[in-house]
């Protein structure tokens, strides 16, 4: 299992992503970090759920592009 810095080490930290970008978040709780199924916008200073546009009810410590998953590889 990842330690908490070597999961943070796979995501950006630092300025947000520019607005309207999806993102595969890193989120953090109480009891450790994980991603969320979904992706999120950073939109009005704000994550959102990019599919519904709500705001997040979550603790983003981190966000990347999204994989790209082909089929056969």
């Amino acid at each position: 299992m990842a330690t908490r810095q070597e999961r943070i080490a796979e995501f950006d930290t630092g300025v947000a992503p520019e607005t309207g970008a999806p993102m595969e978040l890193l989120c953090e709780d109480h009891v450790g970090t994980y991603t969320l199924p979904f992706l999120g916008i950073f939109k009005d200073a704000h994550w959102r759920n990019a599919k519904t546009m709500e705001p997040l009810d979550a603790a983003v410590i981190g966000w990347r592009a999204p994989k790209i998953f082909t089929r056969g590889g």
